[in-house]
């Protein structure tokens, strides 16, 4: 969910005598797969058709009841190139602009103006730019919740910069410490009262709830890790004119700001959680980076630190992102952030308990006993899919008790075995790794006891999931848990890996056991939960907790789709003939590829987004524009909601409790546009709309990522 700012059938198809992934489910005995035991009986399975891939598939279907509210809506055409600069959706529904990079959010800011002369103060008050995951928090009403009023959390990801200034990033001016500012304080978290009246959705500039995060922020550092030397730093006074060395070193609890928030999560106490990814590509050096061979070196390698960064300049000018000034600010990010957005004043949390990664998103599931667990994938290539597990169990009668649970626990990250199991290995000091070493004696992670182990293994996550040997995945990004209803009790986990080109390509490599390899750069071979080479269309996975609790170490999986093109005239690889298998009808009319954003509403249903190029050309001329679609997670069928504008990503989605209001991001519409004509790519949403919902005037000048809402003719529900 970058853009280009990302450091970027029963048929088989393989005649090489290798095993595909169909091969490798033809020859599972009945009782290894585990993704359908407890939920089917061998007179089900029987029925289903035995045990072909598609009579395994079947009785899965048939054992988990379908969702409260199908789909109601005719699959949309695809937005093929030239792509239309608008957002397109089914007849019978109506989608209109809520809010905008620029819009003011809260009282006393200021107005967006088109020729992008706000100053960074006057960004620090307005929506940020380019959104991407949110969440709709419904005020409550006399014991209900409301459907017209409520607060809208959205993350704002990264900035392009060259539509963000007047005459660019440098320009005639020149790259100041106020650009820098204005950049920073366009990146974070807007939090933004929204309401319905007389049908039109409007944001409350003046509600007490306005509220924005940026890179500047005060945060604290809470769990294992807090207060490690690693997490301690060079302390600043930032003020707007720079940020100014004190001579003092930060404690290690507190911080300052979050930065590339791309998904996120919520807790069952109304909190929201914002999760940094690419936080990496911040931070530079005006010096040489250390050696691999060091401990901070062989950090930054593992995490695709660089001393470039991917050209954001601040630490030209900002010697707090500056490394070879301030080397352990890099410890500050990665984590997944805890923030009250009913309460104004509160001080946003980061929470390390849960690992220090590329954080994509954090999808919480509470059992039938009250346990809490986390799941959460690391978006880049060859990373892995985690589970935090809570100690204490949360307590559904009493919010305050449930404040420090993501202090406390166990953090796991996945093997994916070949027989569809599952195991999900600890990160802990006395977890044993490949090497046969436990990690307390892993030189990575050494420290003077089990506390600072732990600390270390948090901050080097990555590091310690290479030692354990977690399954190297094709980019794992959001998961979404399906809806225990109409009798489904399983807790069972989707996650989308959106693509990875470098899957089975040669030199064969993988992420070393010793934690050295440099960032995305392994060629994993394929293998049954990544089956094609060349995975350029990607797919999604799903998986079944045993016991139906989320304390188990042990799962049952499958591919819930693998996605194509299927008209492409692509070569076809051995494992990989790029159509995919997406069910819809007619064949072809809803494929997708690179699945990104993906969310279960309330009433069962799958949403799934799509981060690729979005201008149609390329690997992208049957598909189109980036789009919104919606599965059904029984009977796997896709149909196309909704086409974003050129060059966008379609990113971020959330709902009104009654389902009528359904809100959707719009992710850098026009990207790659230089300064000298913003709008040569995009300028939407002014392209497509003259007024937001509220008919207040939506000015352009510039294209805008922001929220839209979609609402059905008949006011029922979206989708239906």
């Amino acid at each position: 969910m970058k853009g280009s700012k990302h450091p970027r059938n029963d048929l088989t198809i393989n005649p090489s005598g290798n095993e595909s992934i169909i091969d490798v489910i033809g020859r599972v005995e009945v009782s290894r797969r585990r993704f359908i035991q407890g939920s089917a009986s061998a007179g089900a399975l029987a029925a289903a058709g035995g045990l072909t891939l598609s009579g395994i598939v079947g009785t899965v279907e048939a054992a988990v009841a379908a969702p409260v509210v199908g789909i109601g809506f005719e699959s949309i055409p695809p937005s093929l190139a030239p792509v239309a600069d608008k957002v397109t959706v089914p007849a019978g529904h109506t989608v209109k602009a809520l809010v905008s990079w620029g819009d003011p959010i809260m009282p006393g800011a200021a107005a967006y103006k088109a020729d992008a002369t706000n100053t960074a103060a006057e960004q620090a008050m307005q929506y940020g730019m380019h959104t991407d995951g949110m969440h709709f928090f419904p005020f409550p009403s006399r014991g209900q919740v409301l459907n017209d009023r409520g607060i809208l959390c959205a993350n704002n990801e990264y900035t392009h910069e060259e539509i963000l200034f007047p005459d660019g990033q440098v320009g005639a001016s020149g790259y100041s410490i106020e650009k820098c500012r204005k950049s920073q304080a366009a990146h974070g978290v807007s939090i933004t009262e929204v309401r319905r009246i007389n049908g039109n959705w409007s944001v409350v500039k003046s509600s007490i709830y306005g509220r924005r995060l940026t890179a500047n922020t005060p945060m604290r550092i809470a769990g294992p890790a807090a207060g490690h030397a690693l997490m301690k730093t060079r302390e600043f006074n930032i003020a707007p004119t720079g940020s100014v060395a004190t001579g003092n070193s930060t404690d290690g609890f507190k911080a300052f700001g979050t930065i590339n928030n791309c998904a996120h999560g919520i807790t069952p106490w109304g909190t929201y959680l914002t999760c940094e990814e690419n936080w990496n590509g911040n931070f530079g050096a005006n010096a040489a980076l250390p050696a691999v061979t060091t401990e901070a070196g062989k950090l930054y390698n593992r995490y695709g630190v660089t001393a470039g960064g991917f050209g954001y300049r601040w630490h030209t000018v900002d010697p707090r992102f500056d490394l070879a000034v301030n080397p352990n600010e890099t410890n500050h990010f990665g984590w997944v952030v805890e923030v009250d957005p009913t309460d104004p004043k509160s001080v946003p949390v980061k929470r390390t308990a849960l690992g220090r990664i590329k954080h994509e998103s954090a999808q919480y599931v509470v059992d039938r006993a009250q346990n809490l667990a986390f799941y959460m994938g690391d978006d880049e290539k060859n990373e892995y899919i985690y589970k935090f597990v809570c100690a204490d169990k949360y307590n559904p009668g009493n919010r305050a008790a449930n404040r420090d649970l993501l202090d406390h626990g166990t953090l796991y990250v996945a093997r994916f075995n070949a027989d569809l199991s599952g195991s999900w290995l600890p990160l802990t000091p006395d977890s044993i790794g490949l090497d046969g070493v436990a990690l307390r004696d892993n030189p990575n992670f050494a420290g003077a006891d089990d506390a600072e182990v732990q600390a270390k293994i948090l901050i080097k996550t990555r590091m310690a999931a290479d030692a354990v040997g977690a399954t190297m995945m094709d980019r794992p990004e959001w998961t979404g848990a399906r809806p225990r209803l109409n009798g489904n009790d399983e807790i069972e986990i989707f996650c989308t890996l959106t693509n990875n080109d470098r899957r089975g390509t040669t030199t064969a490599s993988s992420n070393k056991v010793d934690g050295s390899t440099t960032a995305a750069s392994a060629r994993p071979p394929v293998d049954a939960a990544n089956p094609r080479e060349d995975n350029r269309y990607g797919h999604i996975i799903r998986w079944r907790e045993a016991g139906q609790s989320v304390l188990a170490t042990e799962f049952g999986w499958d591919i819930f789709v693998q996605c194509g093109d299927t008209a492409t005239t692509k070569t076809a690889k051995p494992t990989n003939d790029y159509k995919g298998n997406i069910n819809d009808d007619p064949n072809g009319s809803a494929d997708i590829g690179a699945p990104d954003g993906l969310w279960f509403d309330w009433f069962g249903r799958l949403w799934v987004q799509t981060d690729q190029a979005g201008n149609g050309t390329g690997d992208w001329v049957n598909i189109g524009a980036n789009s919104l679609s919606c599965a059904d997670p029984v009977s796997k069928e896709f149909r196309r909601f909704l086409t974003g504008p050129n060059k966008c990503e379609v990113t971020g989605i959330t709902m009104t409790p009654d389902g009528k209001t359904l809100f959707v991001g719009i992710q850098h519409p026009g990207e790659d546009a230089v300064a000298a004509n913003p709008t040569a790519l995009s300028n939407w949403p002014a392209s497509q709309w003259a007024t937001r919902a509220d008919g207040t005037p939506l000015p352009g000048g510039r294209p805008r990522s922001g929220v839209v809402v979609i609402t059905k003719d008949d006011g029922g529900i979206v989708g239906a």
